[in-house]
């Protein structure tokens, strides 16, 4: 549309599709009737912990940069692993124990996405990317635990018998062996969020125009997670139907 005068121009046009609203309308779940409390298997929230990891790289840069313009920066996990030092009572009188106290290990990296321009005057605007390591634990106290994780133990033992000629020795070709596994779910994290504090600088200061090679970052990040198990619990069917 124009005034006649001064036509408006779309210089980098592009296909696009006026979409046609649809009717909806919310639909009645159907839900099967329960005169007892089911027991589902879902996963429980266990703690809630915020890790503060504190790393230094070098980056190499190639071409060098003359000015930093922009960082993106996220936290991959490769690795978050419960390990139990500390036990409770058992909840289920049997193989089954609570933990009360354990070490939460992990690993991963912080993957760092730099642009930044050269030291040409109308130079192209380069990116870097980088994946900085880290590792470390934390340990998790009673306090800590929204709910106890739970881990059953697993058994085996050995019956000896008696040499039936002589009651003096016993056999050594004759045993009786007990197994017993229990198969635990593994605890595992879920990411929630990450603060990141950092001073990006070259080691060698640059003067204006001058260009590095190098960045040196220090970095501290405040990674929030989750801590869950899958679980059987029982809820209230009390209304379903």
């Amino acid at each position: 549309m124009s005034n006649g005068e001064c036509p408006i121009v779309n210089p980098c046009p592009v296909e696009a599709v006026t979409l046609t609203p649809l009717a909806d309308e919310v639909a009645t779940p159907c839900l099967v009737p329960s005169n007892v409390n089911p027991i589902i298997k879902i996963p429980v929230v266990l703690a809630e912990t915020t890790l503060q990891i504190v790393v230094e790289a070098n980056i190499p840069l190639n071409p060098p940069a003359s000015e930093i313009k922009r960082v993106f920066k996220d936290v991959f996990l490769t690795q978050c692993k419960l390990i139990p030092v500390r036990f409770g009572t058992d909840p289920c009188d049997g193989n089954i124990r609570t933990v009360t106290r354990a070490k939460l290990f992990v690993e991963g990296y912080i993957r760092k996405d730099i642009e930044y321009a050269t030291s040409n005057c109308n130079g192209v605007i380069r990116d870097r990317i980088a994946t900085v390591p880290f590792s470390g634990f934390a340990e998790l106290t009673p306090g800590e635990f929204f709910v106890f994780p739970i881990i059953g133990s697993s058994s085996e033992s050995r019956s000896r018998f008696i040499n039936p000629k002589n009651g003096h020795t016993p056999r050594l070709d004759k045993f009786f062996f007990e197994n017993n596994v229990y198969y635990n779910e593994q605890p595992y994290c879920e990411l929630i969020s990450a603060d990141f504090f950092e001073l990006d600088f070259s080691p060698c200061p640059a003067n204006v125009g001058e260009s590095f090679s190098v960045l040196r970052e220090k970095i501290v990040v405040d990674l929030t997670l989750k801590v869950l198990q899958v679980r059987q619990v029982r809820v209230d069917a009390l209304g379903l139907g």
